[in-house]
């Protein structure tokens, strides 16, 4: 899972770079549950320096931004007032002078830290702000994604989760899916899908009669677990209107004249678990 998260991780930080127009990125991530987060990645640097650095919470910038679980930024790495200066050596090593930290935060913990930077001493505008966050975002999701398959497929010992949270967990999974990056990952969790679906014992005679798209299940995947139209085109990176005319669709091919009409009827076809 660790090849995974750098896939993840490194995507984010190539994807910061470009929307933020920063020359220099890098970021870590906590491993293992583990008290040290470690610089794992790099772009655009020009020495080692910042390669490997363990990063320690309440400690320089990115530990601040650790602590606190929200984005830190300084115009001036060396002469900051508000930031311990332990990693001083390597940040003028590399030459930042303005550097912006972000936090990956699942379910209210921080999983580990984005960082962008400047080698001038300039102010950091709202553009670059907003592309740290969404890069920190698509780590979390990634990570959450990754974590629920894990429970899935190893629930702890001497649970047994209903059948609705199945179901739930299912449309989460459906929708958060297509996001991910990692072929691997996506694979994996296309797969446990796959065995939610036989898990529900539905006969495959009753799967053979209808087809519906990876779109129209994601629909209504989102749709069983309660989303409505607009909800499940945020879930999905779609427009209501287009989550909209994926319903309809689906509920043309399975003979349904309501949204419930259709998840129940989709669910006895072994199209939903």
């Amino acid at each position: 899972m660790e090849a995974m998260e750098a896939v993840e991780l490194r995507a984010a930080l190539v994807r910061l770079r470009r929307g933020s127009g920063l020359p220099v990125v890098f970021g870590g991530l906590f491993r293992d549950g583990g008290p040290r987060l470690r610089i794992a990645e790099l772009h655009g640097a020009v020495t080692p320096a910042l390669r490997g650095l363990v990063i320690s919470t309440g400690s320089g910038l990115g530990g601040k931004c650790l602590a606190l679980g929200r984005p830190c930024a300084v115009t001036d790495y060396p002469a900051a007032r508000h930031i311990t200066h332990e990693y001083d050596v390597p940040v003028s090593a590399e030459g930042l002078r303005s550097v912006v930290a972000v936090p990956v935060v699942v379910r209210r913990r921080v999983r580990g830290v984005l960082y962008g930077a400047l080698r001038n001493a300039l102010p950091l505008g709202e553009r670059v702000l907003d592309a740290a966050v969404a890069a920190a975002r698509d780590v979390e999701q990634a990570l959450a994604v990754r974590d629920e398959a894990a429970r899935l497929v190893e629930p702890p010992a001497g649970t047994e989760p209903s059948w609705e949270e199945v179901r739930q967990a299912y449309g989460e999974l459906r929708a958060l899916a297509p996001r991910v990056v990692d072929p691997a990952l996506r694979a994996r969790l296309l797969a446990v899908c796959g065995r939610l679906e036989t898990a529900a014992g539905v006969p495959a005679a009753a799967v053979a009669d209808v087809r519906l798209t990876p779109r129209e299940t994601d629909v209504l995947a989102a749709v069983a677990s309660g989303a409505t139209n607009a909800a499940a085109g945020r879930r999905l990176g779609l427009s209501p209107e287009t989550v909209k005319g994926y319903l309809r669709s689906a509920m043309r091919k399975l003979g349904a004249h309501t949204r419930l009409e259709a998840v129940v009827s989709a669910r006895r076809a072994g199209l939903l678990p």
